[in-house]
């Protein structure tokens, strides 16, 4: 990913090694559609394609993108756009957003500054769209006009510093060139769409070592998640993780995804804790405006409960974050509130977590297999027997 800084949490108990991730048996249909260019950038307009939270990134220099455009005139065929189709006339592109955004900037005739992507990425993810007084605006965008070499072996290059409005007779060439797309479709089971995971983390080739949070983020979108994004910001959250700004990868937002989920739905986890976690973020889509405040309340409450706990409270020795630890004591102080819908939590000592911590049957649910079924039951009750008891 391309953004303006580099700050990544270290977590204990992101991802196990040998935690079950066989893939589930799918019924998918795939089948080539050849999109022309004007086409296409209608679609991205009218936002029939949509560009994923994590891909929004636009990483291209000014003469690669002309040289997309370029290769488009002259008939060089450019690589096939991966679309899934979640819905009529709603397609997830899946891979080729950078030579999707090109096409679109181009015509746009604005490109991009370098310096701009990482605030123009936060003003797409807000609005869905970069809105017209941001891509006219000449501190975010400059015009794009195609950078390409003066000549060509035997003659002038006649496409060099042209734009969308001055390719003359190549405009309409250009709009009705086509790019073949691969749409991709679930069939099976019907019930949910968690194939697109599975898409999204085998097909993408943009280049980007991708976490399951990121593609999390882009594909199950809500207002639970809009919550997330809101408590991951609280200054006391921050404190207790010891990261002042937020991950770039999203991984604290994945540790308050746990604590929720577990607090929601422990009572039906089962291996792999990937799948429970998409299942989980699926399933928040249709939570109520109510439910999903109680659960800002519930943490607001939370974070009160360990006003007296240290800064980084919740690493371990390796200085890491351990999320194992934080799932089981936030669950074990929120349940019963949870359950009575009341915000009564009760606070938290760093005697109670350090004993915690230090716990045999903890440490041995933490040691290999932390995301078995057993040792997360193991760790749920212990926090519950150790922090609850007074």
């Amino acid at each position: 990913m391309d953004g303006s800084y580099e700050n990544s949490l270290e977590i204990e108990d992101e991802t196990d090694a040998d935690e079950d991730d066989s893939l589930t048996e799918y019924d998918i249909t795939t089948f080539p559609n050849d999109f022309n260019i004007k086409t296409i950038f209608d679609f991205i307009e009218s936002e029939i394609f949509k560009v994923p939270v994590f891909q929004r990134n636009y990483v291209w220099d000014l003469t690669r993108a002309s040289k997309l455009i370029e290769s488009i005139i002259f008939g060089i065929p450019v690589p096939q756009i991966f679309l899934y189709e979640k819905s009529k006339n709603e397609f997830l592109v899946v891979d080729g957003q950078q030579r999707l955004m090109t096409i679109y900037y181009f015509i746009k005739m604005r490109f991009p500054k370098r310096e701009k992507r990482y605030e123009l990425r936060r003003i797409f993810d807000e609005r869905g769209r970069i809105p017209d007084d941001i891509l006219h605006n000449d501190d975010y965008f400059s015009n794009f006009k195609l950078k390409l070499p003066e000549k060509l072996p035997d003659k002038k290059n006649k496409l060099n510093k042209l734009n969308y409005e001055t390719l003359g007779e190549y405009k309409n060439t250009f709009e009705m060139r086509t790019i073949r797309n691969i749409i991709i479709k679930q069939n099976s089971p019907p019930d949910d769409d968690s194939v697109i995971y599975e898409i999204f983390n085998r097909l993408n080739t943009g280049g980007m070592n991708l976490t399951p949070q990121e593609i999390r983020t882009s594909l199950y979108h809500s207002d639970f998640y809009d919550m997330l994004y809101r408590i991951d910001l609280d200054t006391r959250w921050r404190r207790l993780i010891g990261s002042p700004e937020p991950d770039l990868h999203m991984k604290d937002v994945e540790i308050l995804l746990r604590g929720f989920a577990m607090l929601v739905d422990g009572g039906n986890y089962k291996p792999s804790m990937v799948k429970f976690l998409n299942k989980f973020s699926n399933d928040a889509k249709s939570f109520s405006e109510q439910k999903v405040k109680h659960l800002e309340n519930l943490f607001d409450s939370f974070l009160n409960s360990c006003q007296n706990l240290d800064e980084r409270a919740f690493t371990g020795k390796t200085n890491r974050i351990n999320i194992s630890i934080y799932e089981a004591v936030f669950t074990a102080v929120c349940g019963a509130s949870y359950d009575e819908k009341s915000l009564n939590v009760p606070s938290i000592t760093t005697e109670q977590l350090n004993t915690l911590k230090n716990d045999e049957d903890v440490k041995n649910a933490t040691i290999s297999k932390t995301s078995s079924k057993t040792n997360v039951e193991t760790r749920l009750r212990r926090a519950r027997e150790i922090i609850l008891s007074r």
